[in-house]
């Protein structure tokens, strides 16, 4: 967990049944005024009805070509690694939601909406052979250039390691999934805390999401246009 006045951003990991207890446990104990998570309507919706949210190529179109297939591979990937670790993706979001309504908490969905996000994948060819290899290598082979628990949330220098890999391998990528994203979340969680300064806010983002977006928040709460 990671603070700034008002704020408590929580780093977690999408597949890690451990994130979905520090989660629940953090909202029960700080009883947040809000709780916001990365997540967009159409994000919470596929979690809360799972059988009416499958991906297929049917979805393709609505996302363009690159995109929807990059959605359909990594929501394999996640399902592949969260049975693994005996889990679903997405578990720490969906204990959050039902955390913070049983509390009282607000919820507040501060990402971009997913199918903006995905229609703004555009990989050059280097970088979609990269991708097919690695999901192969982690998923398939179970190969890691990193070892880590996936049970957990991974060690600061560990995400450090994959987000440095990430931008070598994937800078187009790294672009439209993390710094596009960053910005538009941090912008959220600085609106929220500039609105209500007297409530406390719980921020449950991917834990690669965490360090830069507090610089961001940090950036955007101190900004002229923000006083």
């Amino acid at each position: 967990m990671i603070n700034h006045k008002n704020l408590t951003i929580i780093g977690t990991s999408h597949i890690s049944p451990r994130s979905a207890i520090v989660v629940e446990q953090a909202i029960q104990e700080l009883k947040p005024g809000i709780v916001a998570l990365e997540l967009d309507k159409k994000r919470l919706y596929a979690l809360l009805h799972p059988s009416e949210q499958k991906l297929s190529w049917r979805n393709i179109p609505r996302m363009g070509v690159q995109g929807g297939l990059f959605a359909l591979l990594g929501a394999w990937a996640e399902k592949k690694l969260g049975k693994q670790v005996g889990t679903k993706p997405g578990v720490e979001m969906l204990a959050a939601y039902n955390t913070a309504r049983k509390s009282g908490s607000r919820i507040a969905l501060i990402d971009q909406d997913i199918e903006k996000t995905l229609k703004r994948i555009k990989l050059p060819w280097k970088e979609l052979w990269h991708l097919l290899v690695d999901i192969l290598n982690t998923v398939i082979f179970k190969k890691q250039t990193l070892t880590f628990d996936l049970r957990t949330v991974p060690e600061e220098d560990v995400i450090h390691e994959l987000i440095s890999v990430m931008k070598d391998r994937y800078p187009s990528l790294h672009k439209t999934l993390v710094i596009e994203r960053n910005e538009f979340m941090a912008k959220q969680l600085a609106a929220l805390m500039l609105y209500e300064p007297e409530k406390p806010i719980i921020a449950v983002i991917g834990a690669g999401h965490a360090k830069e977006m507090l610089e961001l928040v940090k950036k955007y709460i101190n900004s002229p246009l923000a006083k």
